[in-house]
């Protein structure tokens, strides 16, 4: 940098500083600047507080109007209700809640929306896929009382019911119960429990209420279910002559699919007060107006029932059971029930009446009376007395001391077998006898041709008395046996203390045992599985008719011999889907038969049995025809008389 440039800056750096020095201001214009400034702060401050201020108050007028607003619309919506439900709109608003029933065995939530049940738990049984056992599912019930009150429909499940009770659940309890006495009247009277009550309100306003009052019961499977007026009766139409409960709810799936199980079972029971019992179909969709008193209403499962029973009696009802197709596999059927409850609006009224809910076991059903029993098919007249009086005592009592249900049905087969055993030895001396005698029997059929089939039998019959024989010995005793046999068929598939018990390779003896699941499905109701259980019956019964058609003669009916090797491949089709246990007491009972038929063989000499008929047929004999024998003649004689008039035609 040269010197005239040097000069040049510092002369314009002394410029700028005296240039400031002289614009510098006083100290009165500081001062009034500083005073114009505060000035147009406060301005603005006052300026917003003034904003601030109409801004609140558009606010204040703003929640002014939106109040107003919202009062008029709560008036209107009140008005709206009260327009709906008259002076049951006080119930018409509020929100669901729940409360619990709890006793040991059941687990019963009802809702404040309509006071109705809304759920029920058997807290001591699982489905077959081991959740809990639901008997009324959440959210899958109708139950309300409907009826005409100020000209308005009026249905209980559309308004708010009030708990009158602090908190949210009712457990009761008691002493402890043994296995085997879940739920028994008679253990509850000698060990009394508690009890409790839950009163749900419906508010119609001035002191006028429904209320529904259900009752728990400690080691009980009923809740007391009562509907109580109190000044309802001045508001509800004066030609009303029935109240209508409407009871209704989807059935859902227990056990495991099986068209032979639940799905067949699957139906509802109905009691009339003077008369017996009936039931919609099982296998379809059903529905029955019923104009007669009824006692009960049973929603029953194959092994669980809801049943609504009155104190007196149902005045009338319409039931209706839809059927689910056997693929649904989380529901059944959809159950409901339209039931009259006789109403006069002179008077106060109350309605009695309670719930069972739980299993379908005989002598629990049966003390709880009103032939609740019968809600299980133990089969026709005679069948069903072999397992009333019999089968299902003997059960019982061997399950008194033994757990294994496998070991119980063994020990029960051979205490069978054992009783008809005296018939089975008959019903093979009677087959020995009419062995030793076909020598005699092919002379005659040879001696009479066919046209003469009346002396043919004439001779034959003359043939068995002169010996001592009774044609019909060997069929009486399969008489006394076909009973039990066909005790056992209803016996098994329904019994619920078979019911998830396994044994052996079955898990549950109240179900097929699967030990095979098949790609496809055979035909004839086989299914897509094989049953081990069903199998072996199989092959012991066509063991056993071999066995048994080598004593037999079938030359005069030759088709029989493959009959009889039919019937168990026939019955495998059928049992392949039933109750493993069901199979596997027809496959002990023809290994005892087999058994049976080894040791009476080996002590019946059939050669002694001839040379004893035949020393019998050289004495003389002064019997008289027995009955049979004459009607079995007379059949033969009417027969051969209506050939003979054919053949002139």
């Amino acid at each position: 940098m040269d010197k005239n440039t040097t000069i040049g800056l510092v002369l314009i750096f002394l410029v700028m500083i005296g240039f400031s020095y002289l614009n510098k201001p006083s100290q009165e214009e500081i001062e009034a600047a500083k005073r114009k400034r505060d000035s147009i702060e406060i301005v603005q401050r006052q300026l917003e507080q003034e904003l601030r201020e109409q801004e609140e108050q558009t606010n204040l007028e703003t929640e002014t109007i939106t109040d107003i607003e919202s009062e008029v619309d709560s008036l209107a919506a009140d008005s709206e209700l009260f327009n709906l439900y008259g002076d049951f709109s006080v119930a018409a608003k509020g929100e669901e809640e729940f409360i619990t029933l709890e006793n040991n065995l059941l687990r019963v939530v009802v809702s404040t929306k309509g006071g109705r049940v809304y759920s029920v738990e058997l807290k001591n049984y699982k489905r077959h896929d081991s959740t809990k056992l639901m008997l009324i599912e959440p959210e899958k019930t109708i139950h309300n009382l409907s009826f005409f009150a100020q000209n308005r429909s009026i249905k209980t499940d559309d308004l708010f019911f009030e708990p009158q009770l602090s908190g949210s659940n009712i457990t009761v309890s008691g002493p402890e119960v043994p296995v085997g006495r879940e739920g028994r009247i008679k253990f509850n009277e000698e060990n009394p429990g508690e009890s409790n009550e839950l009163v749900m309100r419906l508010n119609a306003g001035n002191g006028r209420y429904i209320d529904y009052v259900y009752t728990i019961k400690h080691n009980s499977y009923v809740v007391d279910y009562d509907i109580r007026m109190n000044g309802v009766e001045k508001i509800i139409n004066t030609n009303t002559g029935f109240l209508n409960l409407n009871f209704s709810y989807e059935v859902p799936r227990q056990e495991r699919q099986s068209k032979f199980g639940e799905d067949r079972y699957t139906t509802i029971y109905y009691k009339f007060k003077d008369a017996d019992l009936d039931e919609l179909n099982q296998n379809k969709d059903d529905e029955e107006t019923l104009n007669t008193p009824i006692k009960w209403i049973g929603y029953k499962q194959l092994f669980f029932s809801t049943v609504l029973m009155a104190d007196e009696a149902f005045d009338n009802a319409e039931i209706k059971s839809d059927k689910y197709d056997t693929d649904n596999t989380e529901a059944l059927a959809y159950f409901s029930s339209d039931i009259g409850l006789a109403f006069d609006s002179r008077q106060e009224r109350n309605y009695g009446m309670s719930f069972y809910f739980g299993p379908n076991h005989y002598q629990t059903l049966k003390e709880h009376g009103y032939e609740l029993e019968k809600l299980i098919d133990l089969g026709w007249p005679v069948v069903r007395e072999v397992n009333k009086f019999i089968i299902i005592p003997t059960f019982n009592f061997l399950r008194r001391f033994i757990d294994n249900f496998g070991v119980i049905i063994l020990i029960l087969t051979v205490m069978i077998r054992l009783i008809v055993f005296p018939f089975t030895y008959k019903s093979y001396v009677s087959q020995a006898k009419m062995r030793a005698l076909k020598p005699e029997i092919d002379e005659i059929s040879k001696k009479y041709p066919k046209e003469k089939a009346m002396e043919k039998q004439q001779a034959t019959m003359a043939l068995y008395k002169k010996v001592g024989v009774s044609p019909m010995g060997g069929c009486l005793p399969m008489l006394f046996q076909f009973p039990v046999l066909i005790a056992m068929f209803y016996f098994f598939p329904g019994s619920i203390e078979l019911r998830q018990e396994s044994f052996l390779w079955a898990t549950d003896l109240s179900t097929y045992d699967s030990i095979l699941n098949l790609p496809f499905t055979v035909p004839f109701g086989y299914g897509n599985h094989v049953s081990l259980f069903t199998l072996l019956m199989t092959v012991t019964t066509v063991f056993q008719t071999r066995l048994t058609s080598q004593t037999q003669d079938t030359s005069a009916m030759p088709g029989m011999k493959y009959m009889m090797y039919f019937m168990p491949v026939f019955f495998m089709f059928i049992l392949n889907s039933y109750a493993s246990g069901l199979s596997y007491y027809y496959f002990l009972a023809n290994v005892f038969t087999i058994g049976q038929t080894y040791i009476i063989r080996k002590s019946i000499d059939e050669d002694k049995v001839r040379a004893q008929l035949l020393s019998n047929k050289k004495k003389p004999t002064k019997k008289k025809k027995s009955g049979f024998q004459k009607r079995l003649e007379d059949m033969q004689r009417k027969q051969e008389e209506m050939a003979r008039q054919q053949r002139k035609k």
